[in-house]
């Protein structure tokens, strides 16, 4: 497939919600940008350590995972909001160990209805959908 990174813009979503009813000033919501590796083998969008650290995201669960180095109980934090070329939803966090890059997995790819296009190499608008950012619910 080649390799594909993407920026992608990252923000806490308990920090959006105080900014929204006021109790924090944009400059004091937490956020970043980080270029991340489109992994299609990867369910979440997975963050190292320390970037989990600066965002300040909230631990929610344990789970269970199959990783190349065999199976491992990782951490799920509370969402965070990203944006990926012009799109933005809210995603659990996988937290990945601090030598390793963000990854950006299936189901954020899916929820912002982006295709890997293998020939160019980058993000692409699920051609299914005329390339429109769309949901669907069968």
């Amino acid at each position: 497939m080649g390799r594909v990174v993407v920026n992608v813009k990252i923000e806490n979503a308990e920090d959006r919600d105080r900014l929204e009813r006021g109790e924090l000033t944009a400059d004091q919501v937490r956020r970043m940008t980080v270029p991340a590796l489109v992994d299609t083998g990867a369910t979440f969008f997975c963050l190292p350590e320390p970037l989990v650290g600066q965002l300040g995201l909230k631990f929610h669960r344990m789970k269970e995972s199959r990783t190349v180095s065999g199976p491992m109980t990782m951490k799920i934090y509370r969402e965070a909001l990203i944006e990926v070329q012009g799109r933005e939803c809210s995603v659990e966090v996988m937290e990945l160990p601090a030598d390793r890059q963000v990854l950006l997995g299936q189901i954020p790819l899916e929820t912002l209805d982006w295709w890997v296009d293998t020939r160019t190499r980058r993000l692409v608008g699920n051609p299914e959908h005329g390339g429109a950012w769309m949901a669907e619910v069968f």
